[in-house]
């Protein structure tokens, strides 16, 4: 065993050299307004007892120096997504040399005895077995154990809590930076994506908990991490294996509603899917209610907001589909954003509305409703209006489509809203459209 503790620090030793080497070539400047160094966090993660190979380590500091090693590697791989002026300074190369060294390390691990030896210690308190997970992965799914919790904590040390002896809110922040929550974030999400389905469900007691954490933070950037984690739960993990969490995890999903506009896509595609995926058999759960109707309440104050009304129009569907006729419920917060949104500028907004207004009249049959004669309207104006736009053709097929489903659910209720506009002389191809269906 001695021989292989020592054979993996020496490897250890040498993909860290590595990385250190093209580290310390980066260029670096720590970003205004903060004593947060990520280079320097990086380095001192990575220099494993000064870089020299000491036949005596013990199993416990090699164990710990593998865990900084990865949260080096996680941090730098996860660089590249981020825009964030804490991680926007790392080169594509160092990014790629550091997720190699930990692929490579790694396999070394998972084929060594202190490895083989780990792995079963793991799988007896996680309660299945580590080994199933490729080698490429399976440091990261044991190293879960300790890094979670830390990241956890490193994060919860710069929110805003409430005082103990009241309900005056204190911050955190005065006791750590911002930075350390940020850049511990990027590592959560990280470690996170690394493993999908099956595993992950069996992680969940772990992942979780970091996760609402991240949530409840009151930075952008670290909330945006934690929504990016719980999209990848909600598509890797099995509803039952949320366990006690759901109606946590969905209340913080509400609370969310609020977030900034730069992380909006993300708490509106979290939402619906941890919703659709946990209340699937429920078209009648107040979580769809109360989900929908923050979502609506955000739109209709900010019915201009562009990127706002796209992410909704692009995620909303499933959750259309989730609540299915129950959608009648909300038809008069509905119908008045497609109205507005139908003569937007741009033509994605367009062509989503058009989407999902097709989707609603197939899930629901606008059955008793007083919305036919103004959606006949509205669509009648928006067909006119689409020969000034670049995406003409698609708009009118769009809107003869919707027309035509109208005319099948409808009959003499969709007659009478289209009788006053049969002839317009700016409509003859569409009037010509709906009369060749009809006698077909």
């Amino acid at each position: 065993m001695s021989h292989s503790i020592s054979s993996l620090h020496i490897q250890l030793i040498k993909l860290s050299s590595t990385v250190l080497n093209y580290l310390s070539k980066a260029n670096y400047t720590t970003p205004e307004g903060t004593n947060v160094s990520t280079k320097s966090i990086l380095e001192s993660l990575l220099s494993h007892q000064n870089l020299n190979a000491d036949p005596q380590i013990s199993e416990a500091q090699l164990h710990n120096s593998i865990k900084d090693f990865a949260l080096a590697c996680a941090l730098l791989s996860s660089s590249q997504s981020s825009n964030h002026e804490l991680l926007s300074w790392v080169p594509h190369d160092l990014s790629f040399v550091a997720s190699s060294a930990f692929v490579e390390f790694s396999r070394s691990y998972c084929r060594s005895d202190f490895g083989e030896r780990n792995e079963k210690r793991v799988s007896e308190i996680l309660g299945f077995d580590c080994g199933l997970v490729s080698e490429e992965k399976r440091l990261f799914v044991e190293l879960m154990l300790e890094v979670m919790p830390l990241l956890k904590e490193s994060i919860k040390e710069s929110c805003i809590d409430k005082c103990s002896d009241g309900d005056e809110i204190s911050a955190a922040s005065a006791r750590a930076p911002v930075g350390f929550a940020i850049i511990a974030a990027f590592q959560f999400r990280w470690f996170v994506s690394q493993v999908d389905y099956p595993h992950l469900g069996k992680l969940c007691n772990l992942v979780i908990p970091c996760g609402l954490t991240a949530l409840d933070h009151w930075s952008s950037e670290v909330k945006g991490q934690g929504m990016i984690s719980f999209v990848h739960l909600a598509r890797n993990v099995h509803a039952t294996e949320l366990g006690w969490y759901e109606d946590v995890i969905l209340d913080a999903c509400c609370q969310n509603m609020a977030s900034a506009d730069e992380i909006w896509h993300l708490v509106v595609e979290m939402s619906i899917l941890l919703a659709t995926h946990i209340q699937r058999s429920n078209p009648r759960s107040p979580w769809f209610e109360r989900i929908l109707n923050e979502m609506l309440s955000h739109l209709e104050r900010q019915p201009r907001n562009t990127d706002r009304r796209i992410a909704w129009l692009t995620f909303v569907e499933p959750l259309f589909h989730a609540v299915g006729l129950v959608l009648l419920a909300h038809f008069r917060r509905v119908f008045p954003l497609f109205f507005q949104w139908m003569h937007a500028d741009d033509n994605e907004t367009v062509l989503l509305v058009l989407k999902q207004v097709q989707t609603v009249i197939r899930l629901t049959w606008i059955r008793n409703t007083a919305y036919i004669e103004r959606l006949v309207d509205e669509l009648v104006v928006l067909y006119k209006e689409a020969a000034l736009k670049t995406a003409r053709e698609e708009i009118r097929t769009n809107v003869l489509e919707i027309l035509v489903l109208l005319q099948q659910c409808k009959g003499l209720q969709f007659q009478s809203a289209w009788d006053k506009h049969r002839d317009d002389p700016n409509l003859a191809s569409l009037s010509s459209s709906l009369t060749c269906d009809i006698a077909a």
